[in-house]
């Protein structure tokens, strides 16, 4: 059994070997010892209420409950931008015209933007290869809509997420190579190690502050400009399943999209409900797969749970009880881990 819990500094170890296989595109969380047990050290911190509302962020681990062992990370940034800025680049046009001449123009611009100062953002998504089956993906993408839906207070009403752009095996950008690469000596993994240990504003304020036409980028850079890698194409779907939508908004190093959802509008918090615990046997039944998880914001606990998204009473074995911290009486949140399929 499989189930989601807050990080500890015991992951440490388990955590380095994990994310080693990430390669760069995991810029909140590289494989840096030092940089983890921060992070780790942060999350415990805002679990705790010790850090103003720009410096919080939440780090969850999926658990191999018979091992211990962390399969899974992912993290909630409560505020980005409040600290420091938080760049990105808004895709939009600038128009030449002249009416004497006959000339009118309309050229794609990138605007240098702090546009998502103050929202909460989706981050530190990776799932060890050999978990990826029998929906853990989405448990652990999934697993923070209930923990926000249980706690809204401590988040922004606007959510978003920067999904890894386009890059190659070896670790180059055409965004980058085309526009990043001049302003600064260095490749990109370099750059996107730079951004994972705490550097990245740093290199945004070098970058250039005027509107850039997109036409004098490459035509490699200009063709992956609100792409994705393919690795990162299951995780774009499953947060456009949830309600989130690409607004022009794209990462400053490798031209990957930023996607938004306001927080209320999200489907998994949106139709997320409260239903009472039994514990005993589950009915041999058919059910589909839903998302359900504690009320317990210190202890906080999700898990998947082959049940009717639409009772108002689950049953619960008692080992699967036990993961969840609950007992009979008590009350849980719950959601169908996918949206049901809308018929014609």
């Amino acid at each position: 059994m499989i189930a989601i819990r807050p990080a500890t500094h015991a992951d440490l170890g388990g955590l380095i070997a994990m994310l080693g296989s990430a390669g760069s595109g995991l810029t909140s969380l590289p494989a840096h010892e030092e940089t983890i047990a921060a992070r780790i050290e942060r999350s415990f911190q805002t679990w705790r209420g010790e850090l103003p509302r720009g410096e919080q962020g939440y780090v969850f681990i999926l658990e191999e409950l018979e091992s211990g062992k962390p399969v899974g990370i992912c993290g909630i940034e409560v505020a980005v931008g409040l600290t420091e800025p938080w760049y990105n680049y808004r895709v939009g046009t600038l128009v030449h015209a002249s009416k004497e001449l006959n000339v009118y123009k309309a050229l794609p611009t990138l605007f240098l933007s702090n546009d998502h100062t103050g929202s909460s953002e989706l981050c530190s998504l990776f799932l060890d290869p050999k978990w990826r089956h029998a929906g853990n993906g989405y448990l652990l993408s999934k697993c923070r809509f209930l923990f926000m839906a249980a706690f809204p207070e401590h988040f922004s009403s606007k959510l978003v997420a920067e999904m890894r752009g386009v890059s190659s095996e070896q670790g180059q950008s055409p965004f980058w190579d085309s526009l990043g690469s001049r302003f600064f000596a260095m490749d990109f993994v370099k750059a996107d190690y730079l951004c994972g240990t705490g550097q990245k504003a740093f290199i945004a304020e070098l970058m250039p502050k005027h509107p850039i036409y997109t036409d004098f980028l490459s035509p490699e850079a200009r063709a992956v400009i609100g792409e994705v890698h393919p690795q990162t194409a299951p995780a774009r779907s499953v947060l456009e399943a949830e309600g989130f939508r690409y607004r022009h908004y794209i990462d400053i190093f490798d031209g990957g999209p930023t996607l938004e959802c306001d927080l209320d509008q999200v489907r998994a918090i949106r139709d997320s409900r409260m239903v009472e615990v039994a514990v005993g046997q589950p009915a041999r039944d058919s059910q589909p797969l839903c998302l359900v998880a504690n009320e317990n914001y210190h202890h906080f606990r999700a898990l998947l749970v082959a049940a009717n998204p639409r009772a108002s009473r689950i049953v619960l074995d008692g080992a699967t009880a036990d993961a969840l911290k609950c007992s009979s009486g008590d009350r849980v949140r719950l959601v169908r881990l996918v949206p049901q399929e809308k018929r014609g």
